[in-house]
Parts: C-alpha cells; structure tokens; sequence
C-alpha cells in the first residue's frame, strides 16, 4: 500500500426530504448564490419549485441559469462566468448531476480568475481558488457531488477535458433518493456504467497489499450489479435507489483509491468519443471499458481471475487461469447488455471512420501516455477502440 492522504469534505445530508435543508445550507455559503440547472426536468417534477421555496424562506437572494447539457460545454460555463461577475454572486448552487456539477465547479474558478477558465482544463494554469460550490444531487452516476473532479468540453475543436484538485470539491451535497425515481431507465443505466467505471478504474493497479480497498471496491460493484435490475423493474424502490446514490459517491469520492494507483485510460479514451459524438458518458464507457480489459488482462491475470471470482462469481479455472479471466470480462459485457447498455461502437451508433483523429487527441499526436496500469501510446489506443468496433 502507497502513503496517501485522504480528504473528504463534502457535507452529505442524505435521504427523503433532505431538499428541504439547501437554502440554509446555502446560506453558509453566501450571499448570493448562482442557482445552475440543465433541462426541464428540476421544474416538470416539481424540485425547482422546492429548492425555490427554500432559499426564499432563507433569505438568499438569487440568479440562475439553466441549459446544461450533458458533455457540458465550455461556451455555457463562459456565460455563466459573466453572469456571475455583472451579479456580484459569491456561491454556485448546482441542482443536477454530474454534467451541472462539472459545469458549476467550473463557473466558481473561472469568475475569480483573470484568464480564461479554459485554462485549467488545458493544463495552462493551476487552480489556486474557487467560489463555493453546494448540491443538490437528482443522478447518481459521475460522483462529481463529492469528488475532486470536473470535466468539460470545449466546442473549438471538440475536445473534453477533466480537471482534478481539491480547491473544488463541493461544501455540500443533498442526496434524496426519492429525486431518481423520475430517472428516465437509460440515464439509470449509464449512471451504472458511469459508477462501475469509476470502480474499475481505481481497482485495476499495479500497488500491492491493497486488498482491503480491492475488497471495498468489489462491494461497490456488486451493489451497482445487484440493485440497479430492481430500480429498472420498480423505479420507485427507495431502498435499492439508496443504494445506488450512496454507492455513487463512494465511487468517486476518493476513499476507493486510497493506498493505491488507479488507471483511468479508459476514461481518457472515452472523452474522445462523447466530445466528438455527443454520447452519454456511462454508455460510451460501456463499450470502452471491455475493450481496455481484453487488451491489457495478460499484464497481471491474477488480478483480473480475482475480478472475475469475487465480483462475478465465475468459478475458478486452476488449469487455466486466463479462461476465469476472459470470463469475468465476457459476464461485465453481458451485465452492460441485460441491461439495456451498448458494448460496441456499432451499438453506440459511432462509426469507425474517426478512430485514428480519437487516438492522436487522446494521446496529443503520441507525445504522452495514457493509464497506469499499462501504459498506451497512440497505436495501443487505436487499437482498443478497433477492439470495440
């Protein structure tokens, strides 16, 4: 196990009617906060109305702007960035999921600094400060609400890119299940996808003697396979949709990979596809994912026989170690399609006819590697992407 330190900040206030909480929580935070949603559906379900009444019952005066999209894109966080400037907001309120959290976090560095914002996500500046940043939380899927993450796409070129510091985690989140029963069933099954990658990344590494978090990663994973074929035949099942919400943010708030190195290649490789084809993420890394393992499994099989006994109970093939393996991947692909989920490029409907432009981006025309795990150059990610064809 490596030295680390583990920092978790975010307030979690978790449950039913844990919406109610936002505007004295928010109130904390500032005077005026910006109130950052996507689409229709925070007003069509009634939660806009709520978190509303809320901040008005606190006293916080506000200002808002919806319209995030998933992939969310830079040109909407430069607006909200002016926004916040002409209105002199000192917080962010995200009511959303991950792409709105990305897109907050983003608007509460840029608004404090000089340049421009895209500049933290091209690897030009450091981020020193951030205006705060609280949420309400309506899917579990990227864990943004607790993680050290955001990821945004710039239009110019298409490019996504992901920022990673501290400075940005949020002060809270408000996490009620009962927000995901409207969850249409594709945006629950690329959550799943999303939270089994976040998982998967962390838990293939090269670090040894880590297996108290390989065995909290392996729970992890089996609450996401267990819960989320209920929550698809009974959306309206608080326990299961707990489950996976808590799940979510455990995935990604840092506690998983503590000890240890994760990969993250795949992710890497999967932002070529949905910034250039504007899929949702969790699918895009459904059929990424597969791919990356059956490239790389021979690198340590082991660790992909214990993937496939303790997460997908294949029993054990003494003789032939790399069948165990091969057959946990074959269970992953087969738990992605049972649940409705894409494992191939064709059934993402991405043609092949980009392959190379995605991996000269991914790997910035071979000048850099991609993962820990096994380190890929540009001819080893073109390679995973013919892989998932």
């Amino acid at each position: 196990m490596d030295n680390f330190v583990f920092q978790s900040p975010t307030k979690i206030i978790f449950g039913r009617g844990a919406e109610k909480h936002v505007g004295e929580e928010v109130k904390l935070l500032g005077k005026k906060v910006l109130l950052h949603y996507g689409g229709g559906s925070i007003k069509k379900f009634g939660l806009y109305d709520r978190v509303v009444k809320s901040l008005n019952d606190a006293g916080v005066d506000f200002i808002e702007l919806g319209g995030v999209k998933p992939n969310p894109r830079l040109s909407l966080v430069r607006e909200g960035i002016d926004l916040c400037r002409k209105n002199n907001v000192d917080c962010i309120l995200a009511v959303g999921g991950g792409s709105v959290i990305d897109s907050s976090k983003a608007i509460a560095i840029g608004t404090i600094y000089d340049g421009d914002v895209w500049d933290f996500y091209s690897g030009k500046s450091s981020v020193e400060r951030s205006l705060p940043v609280g949420v309400v939380l309506t899917i579990p899927a990227a864990g943004s609400e607790a993680s050290n993450s955001s990821v945004i796409t710039n239009e110019d070129g298409w490019y996504k890119r992901g920022l990673n510091t501290d400075v940005i985690r949020a002060k809270f989140a408000i996490m009620n299940p009962e927000l995901t029963f409207t969850l249409p069933p594709y945006q629950t099954i690329c959550g799943a996808a999303d939270i089994i990658a976040h998982v998967m990344e962390r838990y293939f590494t090269n670090t040894k003697d880590v297996d108290f978090t390989d065995r909290l990663c392996e729970a992890t994973l089996k609450t996401i396979i267990d819960n989320v074929p209920i929550v698809l035949k009974n959306p309206e099942d608080y326990g299961a949709r707990a489950q996976i919400m808590w799940a979510s943010t455990i995935a990604h708030n840092g506690l998983l990979n503590s000890g240890r190195v994760g990969d993250w290649a795949s992710h890497g490789i999967e932002h070529e596809l949905s910034a250039i084809y504007d899929v949702a993420h969790g699918a895009g890394l459904a059929v990424v994912f597969p791919a990356w393992m059956k490239y790389v499994y021979k690198h340590d099989v082991d660790r992909f026989v214990q993937f496939a006994v303790r997460v997908w109970n294949v029993d054990m093939d003494f003789e032939h170690p790399e069948c165990t393996a091969l057959e946990g991947i074959r269970r992953l692909e087969e738990f992605f399609s049972r649940i409705g989920l894409p494992v191939t490029l064709k059934e993402l409907g991405v043609p092949d006819d980009r392959l190379e432009e995605m991996a000269d981006k991914a790997t910035n025309n071979d000048s850099k590697t991609m993962g820990n795990f096994v380190k890929l150059n540009r001819e080893d990610v073109l390679n995973i992407y013919k892989l998932a064809r």
